[in-house]
């Protein structure tokens, strides 16, 4: 029987680095004034780190009187410690740390490749320190997206948390500070939840501010006119301005003109007054926020484009999309809006193409279906070799998805009055309460029961971009 003594083996190890007893490497940690001398045991640092391992075995470092040397001028000495301690007995707190002390841990151990940190200090600082990005959005901002290759995680969170709340960074006295490289980045997402003229207005704040101009045109010389399209040109193909209204884009935009470019002007202008014009393709489509869905996420629009036009690899993203999306219909049982077959067909009938979704009752489960033809008339099954089901286990990890084409064409589709969106063996009748036929032959087999419940439900024209 073996025996673990782990806590005393790190406490021993602990005892070793801070006696210093035997070492054989000096690190000179800091700069200037706050220089610390550091001691520390070359066997122990390159068992426990790559980075360390190297310098040594390539003599990055020098030697002095038989003891390796290191000068690391950009880890303050707190933090080197708090490091080098780590390797010796695995042991770090980090509830001390205030959040900027924190992410030049982070830094230092990304330098210094000890991984196991690198994710923990990430995972810690998604866990307990989320409101610093509401203090200092721009700080915490500006340090992850410089490294986001290596602090995926956090660049993830906190891109998210801005895209979600956009008001965070947007609101903010520090909006002005805002590097050109991360506003592009953050223009571009599809995820920013926040209007489009919005998004606009604080573009140009930020620009006037750049260009120390007031926000006034009529008070701007030619030379100010120049100088704001210039620091603009690279942000307005991200503004999504078909999707300001016209109200807005007469009030808000259209003042603007002269530092805006005259084609541009021209398409909106036509789009706002000429009926039925469409917006002009070179244009990035509405952000995901626009679509107005409660059970889709952006990853999801391009799966579902990619599977319509049976890519079976280089899927779709959501900038080279070959559809639009627009929402018809939607139920919510949970507000005592339960499905019916009378407002679905009100809806979605002679719509043309349309994919659904529903999401099963008490779960992060979701299934759907595409229909490349219509929902309209009475009469029961439809031919089509184009549709498909899908199911989705669950909703928050795409990886979970199974599509399954349809296999016996002549009753792929089949439009009833008192049915909703029912497909070969899917039976949605006129309530919450569907059948699927786990028998029947028509689509694969993709894991949805036999009798399901269902809770919201969604459908969405699908339109052909020009």
């Amino acid at each position: 029987m073996s025996s673990k003594f782990l806590t005393e083996l790190s406490n021993d190890f602990e005892t070793l680095f801070e006696t210093g007893i035997g070492y054989d490497v000096i690190i000179y940690a800091g700069e200037k004034q706050s220089v610390k001398e550091i001691h520390a045991h070359s066997n122990i640092l390159c068992i426990r780190s790559q980075y360390f391992r190297t310098a040594f075995s390539n003599e990055w470092a020098k030697k002095v009187n038989g003891k390796f040397v290191l000068e690391k001028p950009n880890i303050t000495p707190h933090l080197f410690e708090m490091i080098i301690r780590f390797l010796y007995c695995g042991n770090i707190e980090l509830k001390n740390l205030q959040v900027p002390d924190m992410l030049n841990l982070l830094i230092a151990v990304d330098e210094l490749n000890i991984q196991l940190l690198v994710l923990h200090i990430q995972e810690y600082l998604i866990k307990n320190n989320t409101d610093f990005l509401r203090q200092n959005p721009c700080d915490i901002l500006e340090t992850i997206c410089h490294q986001r290759g290596a602090f995926g995680m956090l660049y993830d969170y906190y891109i998210e948390k801005i895209c979600n709340e956009p008001r965070i960074l947007f609101n903010s006295n520090n909006l002005t500070r805002i590097k050109p490289s991360l506003l592009e980045l953050l223009l571009k997402n599809t995820n920013l939840d926040m209007e489009e003229v919005e998004i606009w207005e604080n573009l140009l704040k930020w620009c006037l501010t750049e260009s120390k101009i007031e926000n006034d045109p009529t008070k701007w010389s030619e030379d100010d006119i120049k100088k704001i399209k210039k620091s603009l040109e690279r942000f307005i193909p991200l503004i999504r301005f078909y999707d300001i209204d016209p109200s807005d884009f007469f009030y808000r935009v259209y003042c603007f003109k002269d530092i805006l470019p005259h084609d541009l002007i021209h398409d909106l202008l036509e789009f706002h007054i000429v009926p039925n014009m469409k917006p002009k393709p070179e244009f990035l489509p509405s952000r995901f926020s626009k679509l107005g869905s409660n059970l889709l996420n952006s990853q999801l629009i391009p799966l579902f484009a990619s599977w319509i036009d049976r890519k079976e690899d280089m899927f779709y993203n959501y900038e080279n999309l070959p559809y639009d999306f627009k929402l018809l219909h939607a139920t919510n049982n949970k507000f005592g809006n339960s499905f019916n077959a009378t407002t679905f067909h009100r809806d979605c009938d002679n719509k043309g193409a349309t994919i659904w979704v529903a999401k099963i009752q008490n779960s992060t489960q979701l299934i759907g279906g595409y229909n490349p033809l219509d929902w309209n008339g009475n009469c029961g099954g439809k031919q089509t070799v184009d549709s498909f089901l899908f199911n989705f286990t669950d909703i928050n990890d795409i990886n979970t998805a199974r599509v399954g084409y349809v296999s016996t064409s002549t009753s792929a589709v089949y439009c009833k009055n008192d049915q909703g969106p029912s497909m070969g063996n899917l039976y949605c009748f006129n309530s919450n309460n569907w059948n699927y036929g786990v028998n029947g032959d028509c689509y694969p087999q993709l894991g949805i029961s036999a009798d399901i419940t269902v809770e919201n439900v969604e459908v969405f024209q699908v339109i052909k971009r020009k």
